[in-house]
């Protein structure tokens, strides 16, 4: 966790959502909100300037759409420390793929509750990934529309060890570090320590990043 307050840039094209997220953000202690965006574009232009630690993004926006905005963010070493959270509806399912691709840490429906919300932001500061079990069946269905037939390209997940490949096949099927340790009898600092390997040889930002690693090399298979 950061030090101070976590720093929220709130980034939606609807006033009335906008100044709801800012009201319960501004009145949880430990939180305040450090500019709202009402484009993709401005979302980051705030990014950039404020160096917030997450933006709360919306998928449909204005000059510029909520998945680029979040590859620009993800990509540029200037906002390289700044997280990503999309909230989104389950109309926009067919984005899950492409955002995560993106950047984006994690995953929220628009009617989540408070407390739900909250929750996701302090996990996604603290380094997580909210990749629930159900936005992961979402995204196994829609990466499979994607592959194309024949094998998986080459994936540096086959420089990993048997080990790390399994603890990162399970990670792809939603499992959490505490849910990883009671699988595979590991205590949860030997988990954390497998995860540490993992997202250093693969270069991934967090779990949704680690994620996308193992569809694309083949590990999880689609279930439609």
């Amino acid at each position: 966790m950061t030090p101070g307050p976590i720093r929220v840039v709130i980034a939606d094209d609807h006033t009335l959502l906008r100044d709801s997220f800012r009201a319960l953000v501004d009145g949880t202690p430990g939180m305040t909100t450090v500019g709202e965006a009402a484009t993709g574009a401005d979302a980051v232009r705030l990014a950039l300037s404020e160096q917030p630690d997450i933006v709360l993004m919306d998928v449909r926006m204005p000059e510029m759409d909520g998945i680029e905005a979040t590859r620009r963010i993800c990509a540029s070493p200037g906002t390289a420390g700044v997280r990503v959270l999309i909230l989104t509806t389950f109309d926009l399912d067919e984005y899950v793929y492409a955002a995560l691709r993106a950047g984006a840490s994690g995953f929220l429906v628009k009617d989540t509750t408070a407390v739900e919300l909250l929750a996701a932001i302090r996990v996604i500061v603290a380094g997580g990934a909210l990749l629930g079990p159900a936005v992961t069946r979402r995204l196994i269905t829609e990466f499979a529309k994607r592959q194309p037939a024949g094998a998986p390209s080459p994936s540096p997940v086959n420089a990993l060890t048997d080990r790390e490949r399994e603890v990162l096949t399970l990670i792809a099927r939603g499992l959490s570090n505490t849910e990883l340790a009671d699988h595979l009898h590991l205590s949860p600092g030997t988990v954390k320590t497998h995860v540490g390997r993992l997202l250093s040889k693969l270069n991934a930002r967090d779990r949704a990043q680690l994620v996308i690693h193992a569809y694309e090399a083949g590990l999880v298979k689609p279930r439609l």
